[in-house]
């Protein structure tokens, strides 16, 4: 049975991850059968923090050695010793859009930043240019001085900022401010002699030749770009491209591309929920081949029928949710092997098929 101090780690996993921090979630299962056990424990490890970490330097090497290849590489890590078994799932915060300037770029590039997975704040001084009407897809419009947003928006290490305001003063000011807060990416607009006087302003006000020159500036993949809406293009696939440029590990002589994580707020955020009707968290822990979604995708069956989130659809998920309610009556933990091959990929649309195990916990 899940202990109730267990339903708090999903909180502090969800403001952690808020904050732009990446996590590590440690669960620990004791089997009792070759497919169904006991929760133990539970623990959540911030990547920045692990050296201070009291419970990382109480644990021994492999299961350290394991959590940081679960950082390194992306993929969920299960250790199997004599007594438990223990699932690390690596959590990467969603990536956050920021752009300063609320003008004709910025309008198609909030759209693109929303669609591609970004959560957008849109940052103009002009109320104009500033209000929901204008930025539908906007998670946050904020009107307020360039200089003042900063404190209101809290700019983390996992954000890209990209300025594109309406004059010198403006981008001066903006980058000033974003350069204090060594977000994972910085791009300004502006022709070469704009971004020249910009930037030459700062080198005289101390800051480091470095810092400048990890500024992306002329911004944008070289198109060519026109319009608003080429120019939004370009950005945005820098911008991807800078998230998506994590190297490759190199672990046990194997070179190990990184892979990212399925990654599902809404589900995180309603397991940091109390909730009054028993519940079961559902997550892929492996898969293979050609699966609708990858190891991390999580979704959340209530005992009346309800439901958050999606490990694919179809006959497969509505197996697991019928074998769920199962689960959450007995308690525990299941661990369930899903095969998508041949008749059942035909049956499901799939083009080859492919496997997947997936974890239920009761709650």
């Amino acid at each position: 049975m899940v202990k109730k101090v267990f339903k708090n780690i999903y909180k502090k996993l969800s403001q952690e991850l808020e904050l732009g921090n990446e996590v590590a979630m440690l669960t620990f299962l004791k089997p009792t059968s070759d497919k169904k056990g006991a929760i133990t424990d539970k623990y959540v490890l911030v990547k920045d923090n692990l050296e201070n970490d009291s419970f990382f330097k109480e644990k021994d090497k492999v299961l350290k050695q394991n959590i940081l290849n679960a950082f390194e590489t992306g993929y969920l890590q299960i250790i199997n010793t004599e007594d438990e078994n223990i699932l690390i799932e690596p959590y990467f915060p969603n990536p956050r859009l920021v752009i300063f300037g609320g003008g004709h770029i910025a309008k198609p590039l909030v759209e693109f930043g929303a669609k591609v997975g970004f959560s957008v704040a849109v940052v103009d001084d002009r109320l104009s240019f500033a209000n929901p009407g204008r930025f539908p897809h906007a998670d946050e419009v904020i009107c307020e001085s360039f200089e003042k947003s900063f404190s209101r928006l809290n700019i983390r290490k996992s954000d890209f900022v990209v300025i594109v305001t309406r004059g010198h003063r403006h981008d001066g000011v903006c980058l000033r401010h974003s350069l204090g807060h060594n977000p994972a990416y910085i791009g300004m607009i502006g022709s070469r002699r704009r971004v020249k006087g910009v930037k030459d302003e700062l080198l005289k006000e101390g800051y480091s030749q470095e810092k400048l020159d990890k500024v992306y500036s002329p911004i944008g993949v070289d198109i060519n770009a026109v319009t608003p809406e080429e120019i939004a293009i370009s950005i945005i696939a820098e911008v991807i491209s800078v998230r998506r440029a994590r190297k490759n590990a190199f672990i046990d002589g194997n070179i190990i591309k990184f892979n990212w994580p399925e990654f599902d707020g809404s589900v995180i955020d309603e397991m940091s929920k109390e909730s009054d009707i028993p519940r079961a968290l559902i997550t892929i822990i492996s898969s293979k081949g050609s699966v609708p979604r990858k190891a991390g995708a999580k979704m959340i069956v209530w005992l009346d029928g309800k439901t958050i989130g999606s490990i694919g659809g179809g006959c497969s998920e509505a197996d697991i949710i019928t074998l769920s309610r199962n689960i959450i009556q007995n308690k525990g933990y299941a661990i369930e092997h899903i095969d998508m091959t041949g008749d059942v990929a035909e049956d499901e649309g799939m083009v080859c098929g492919g496997i997947m195990d997936v974890l239920i916990e009761a709650f």
